[in-house]
């Protein structure tokens, strides 16, 4: 599927078992780590435009029955380049602890990939094969039940967990904590019908948390080596976010609707329409705003911004930067001002792409026909806003927080 090519790690986070678990009233939060492997834009690009276009082409095929080949729609070799949220995950009693990255666009919770599973008294084997795909790397194995430990307090009993006997594109980390609807399971295991409860399903239906939701705050990205990530089980945490939560209901459009989908129009500047309306998705697994190829175009003539052959984003010359404006986000009756300073790299890591250290790269991207939808809102929006994905109202909410507006790019 994937054609492995060595990983250059600009950004490693050091990850701990000892990271302090914060406690906020009845609510317990899991600090998660910034990690970073950018071996250049272009390839950046190419990351989250083949993850897109697998997960569209994988939903399709899931829905509809027909058969479904990897190979048949990356198409060539990608590096496994992206910004993601990596977890210090417990399994097994007394618990091994797995470096796990946080996923909303899927929801298997696997390990195996650098550091193997150890078995202790609370595992077992189940009949089921396992097997996920992500359009940059695969693994397959065994289904597993066993215990799973987030934090103190937060333990979770006979979690299904996939436990790789191979896998490939995850060079730095052993798996993923996958935090996406439930429905994304189905197909995954050798049983085809079965749909496994995910992580947060399980510690609702277990009674360790009181909601089935989940709130994750980030930071800009402008340095190295950072826990500023925060995943918040049960609910929310108000130290977090400024203001109120606004929510938005899932998507009714398919196949936006199989994952934390919603709809949504995009606005630049007082009165130019990006998209009128459109269905996309809300991921933490895509580290750039991908836009459908008719919004992209209608954002790239408005800003007056052109594509740089060195890293393939839009670029604009520093000195027009000042005249760079907003995009407003409207969804489910709310708007959400991305500011100019949002919209663009972080200039302290513009060599990290292949930039110029003065440039300005724009973080708007071009997705095609690939994104399930009109538009993926990635790790670079959610950096910008508190987000919660609420699984028993079936709405995501967003909320300001005091890097919404920050200058910080």
């Amino acid at each position: 599927m994937l054609h492995t090519i060595f990983l250059i790690t600009i950004l490693v986070a050091e990850l701990v078992t000892g990271n302090p678990i914060l406690i906020n009233r009845s609510l317990i939060n899991l600090p998660i780590s910034r990690r970073a492997n950018i071996t250049g834009g272009l390839d950046l690009l190419k990351h989250d435009r083949a993850r897109a276009r697998y997960m569209k082409a994988k939903t399709i095929a899931r829905v509809y029955g027909n058969s479904f080949h990897t190979l048949d729609v990356i198409g060539e070799p990608v590096e496994n380049d992206e910004v993601e949220y990596i977890a210090t995950v417990g399994v097994g009693s007394p618990p091994t602890y797995y470096s796990l990255a946080v996923d909303t666009g899927s929801s298997n919770t696997w390990i195996g990939a650098g550091k193997a599973y150890k078995k202790t008294g609370t595992s077992t084997q189940t009949s089921n094969q396992v097997d996920v795909g992500y359009g940059l790397g695969s693994f397959s194995g065994t289904e597993y039940l066993d215990m799973v430990t987030l934090a103190p307090g937060l333990v979770i009993k006979n979690q299904s967990i996939g436990v790789a006997s191979t896998s490939k594109g995850f060079e730095g980390i052993d798996g993923i904590l996958g935090i996406g609807p439930v429905d994304l399971t189905v197909g995954t295991l050798s049983d085809k019908s079965v749909r496994v409860p995910t992580v947060t399903d399980n510690l609702f239906s277990q009674g360790v948390i009181s909601s089935n939701e989940i709130g994750i705050s980030f930071e800009p990205t402008t340095g190295q080596n950072k826990h500023d990530g925060v995943i918040t089980w049960g609910g929310t945490d108000s130290t977090r976010f400024t203001g109120t939560i606004s929510y938005i209901p899932l998507t009714k459009t398919f196949p936006a609707s199989e994952f934390w989908g919603i709809d949504q129009s995009i606005r630049y500047g007082a009165s130019t329409t990006i998209l009128s309306s459109g269905a996309g998705i809300v991921d933490t697994g895509t580290t750039l705003i991908l836009l459908a190829t008719d919004a992209f175009n209608k954002y790239q003539a408005a800003t007056k911004s052109q594509p740089d052959s060195n890293t393939g984003f839009l670029t604009l010359p520093a000195s027009s930067y000042s005249n760079l404006e907003s995009l407003f986000f409207s969804a489910g009756g709310h708007t959400f001002e991305f500011t100019s300073n949002a919209q663009i790299w972080p200039r302290s890591l513009n060599t990290n792409i292949g930039g110029v250290a003065a440039n300005i790269y724009l973080i708007i991207a071009d997705a095609g026909t690939d994104a399930p939808g009109d538009f993926v809102n990635g790790f670079t929006f959610l950096q910008r806003f508190y987000s919660v994905y609420d699984t028993a109202n079936g709405r995501v909410g967003l909320a300001q927080t005091p890097f919404t507006k920050s200058t910080s790019n």
